[in-house]
């Protein structure tokens, strides 16, 4: 088969063994492949697969059921040819992937593969974070950072769909209109305004942030986290903007506030079957009625990797970006 294997920074589409899936695994013939930042990061050497999977890049994809390991195969809720899409700790740029039955979940009705792809890493860490670590309840404030992020096109609409309001920041007032669809109630735009003082005024307003999904951080952390809800849990995914910030510790101290730092990829694959379970039982019905939509940006062939991947160096991207795999 065909993957895209990582050589000099850059991808080159390459023979390799087809895989055979262990007892407990199921092999999909992939058709879709949805991008994330890590990719990119691993491309460039800094964020390898973790221990058992390929070595070359791709979090979750969309396909089909090509076979399964004898455990799957009794007592997996999958058979031939279903229709599915999974997470993975790498390996998707390819044509086919073995992943655990249990970070395999059935395609919402109606989704095409290519909307199928966007969902299980982008939802999987927008859902994990946005209620297992933050906490988020209905009625709360949610402050989610860089809404042009294929990420913050998933986790914003998500947290709408469950009866939050929600904050968000941009760089221009041109990006600020391109995202209104996604719902935010609040849209920052960064380059004129001081983000900490409109939380701050947010605060006054009676609606402080309760939770945030941050993946900028820097010197803006430090200066916002005093301006959150009694309790309140800023939950740190990434680093964009800065790894370095200056904390007050009496605003932390006082309010019960709560840092926290949480990667989706360091979990075991029995908590993300766990999580996956629950996106499958609480949110899938919500994408089935149309409360959530998938966002795609653009859809190249898997040859383009490295153009879709520079896409979203640059920046260019409001929602996300697909390959299509051809297995023929």
């Amino acid at each position: 088969m065909k993957a895209m294997l990582i050589k000099d920074e850059k991808l080159v589409l390459s023979e390799v063994e087809k895989p055979n899936p262990q007892s407990g695994e199921i092999l999909i013939k992939i058709y879709a492949i949805g991008l994330n930042r890590a990719d990119l990061l691993q491309k460039k050497g800094a964020y390898p697969s973790p221990k058992g999977w390929p070595q070359w890049p791709g979090l979750e994809v969309s396909g089909t059921v090509e076979a399964m390991g004898e455990v799957a195969k009794q007592k997996g809720r999958f058979k031939i040819g279903d229709s599915v899409c999974a997470l993975l700790g790498g390996g998707g740029y390819a044509q086919y992937v073995c992943a655990p039955e249990g970070m395999v979940m059935p395609i919402p009705e109606n989704l095409s593969f290519e909307q199928a792809a966007t969902l299980p890493e982008a939802y999987a860490t927008s859902y994990l974070n946005l209620f297992w670590e933050g906490h988020l309840k209905e009625g709360h404030t949610a402050f989610i950072p860089a809404g042009a992020s294929g990420l913050a096109s998933v986790a914003i609409p998500m947290a709408k769909a469950f009866g939050a309001r929600v904050v968000t920041s941009v760089l221009s007032d041109e990006i600020a209109g391109k995202i209104t669809p996604l719902g935010a109630d609040v849209i920052i735009n960064s380059a004129k305004q001081d983000v900490s003082e409109i939380l701050k005024q947010e605060e006054l307003n009676g609606t402080p942030v309760n939770m945030s999904m941050d993946c900028l951080c820097g010197e803006t952390l430090g200066k916002s986290l005093p301006y959150m809800a009694e309790g309140g849990y800023w939950v740190v995914i990434s680093t964009l903007a800065g790894t370095e910030t200056s904390v007050m510790l009496r605003p932390l101290l006082t309010k019960g506030l709560h840092l926290v730092g949480s990667m989706l990829r360091k979990r075991t694959s029995e908590e993300k079957a766990l999580l996956l379970a629950e996106l499958v039982e609480i949110v899938w019905p919500k994408i089935e009625k149309g409360e959530m939509k998938p966002s795609i940006y653009k859809v190249l062939p898997l040859e383009d990797a490295n153009e879709a991947l520079d896409i979203i160096e640059r920046g260019e991207n409001i929602g996300k970006i697909i390959l299509r795999v051809c297995n023929e």
